[in-house]
């Protein structure tokens, strides 16, 4: 019994360590693909396929905020999007 207790606990530890890291996953929303973006809170189908076109009219997004810009994204559910890892990195040029 002593060892199911430990290895519980042992799983329970490994849990509470690797959970909140996956969950802090950056998706970069100047990169990302639409499966990708439906990874973070906030984004369904609709969402990342707006964002992908709103991407490929205007450019990428200077700035995580710009994505307010994207019909049916505001305030509320930006700060949804950023507490669950979106960011918007420069894209290289090449």
């Amino acid at each position: 019994m002593k060892s199911l207790i430990a290895c519980t606990m042992a799983v329970l530890f490994v849990l509470a360590i690797t959970v909140p890291l996956m969950a802090q996953a950056e998706i970069n929303v100047n990169t990302a693909s639409a499966f990708e973006l439906q990874r973070i809170k906030g984004i369904g189908p609709k969402t990342a396929q707006a964002i992908i076109e709103y991407r490929n009219e205007h450019g990428p997004f200077n700035s995580v905020h710009d994505v307010t810009r994207v019909k049916g994204v505001g305030p509320k559910t930006l700060e949804r999007m950023v507490d669950s890892g979106l960011v918007a990195h420069p894209v290289d040029a090449e």
